[in-house]
């Protein structure tokens, strides 16, 4: 089920831990803790398996929240609700101080301010669920948040 929103979270069982942190204030990554031949590297996006060495055991692990500015781009157009209201704004990936990179949006800094190896912290926006049920975008009735990143 579509939520009509594209700033909404699909939350499925999977991803339901790592939403559910977002909401209280807590950034997720996974670990690979594969025995024998393990990497032990963490990453982002979620995944059920490593993504380096391919192991099948991963686990959830606090973030620091601390990051640095890798890209960016400033979006001045975007017909998606509710991205149009919030123009011209700042997608980018940062690099997690525990490694992975990751798509966000970056606040609270103008575009002119904005410099490679930023250093920047993680907080949180948060948006209203879809109000159906669990597994369509967030809780019934209720919201999640999504990590957004401000200059440290």
């Amino acid at each position: 089920m579509t939520t009509g929103r594209a700033d909404v979270p699909a939350v499925d069982a999977f991803t339901r831990p790592y939403w559910e942190a977002a909401a209280e204030g807590r950034l997720l990554l996974r670990r690979c803790r594969t025995e024998g031949g393990g990497c032990g590297a963490a990453h982002h996006y979620p995944r059920e398996f490593c993504p380096y060495c391919w192991g099948e055991d991963v686990a959830w692990e606090p973030a620091g929240g601390r990051a640095t500015l890798y890209t960016w781009s400033v979006v001045h157009r975007n017909d998606l609700p509710p991205f149009g209201g919030r123009v011209p704004y700042v997608a980018a990936v940062v690099e997690l101080a525990e490694g992975p990179r990751m798509m966000t949006e970056v606040v609270g800094c103008g575009e002119g301010e904005l410099r490679i190896g930023m250093p920047l912290m993680v907080e949180f926006r948060e948006v209203a669920a879809s109000g159906g049920g669990k597994g369509d975008g967030g809780e019934a009735g209720g919201a999640t948040a999504v990590p957004v990143f401000r200059p440290a």
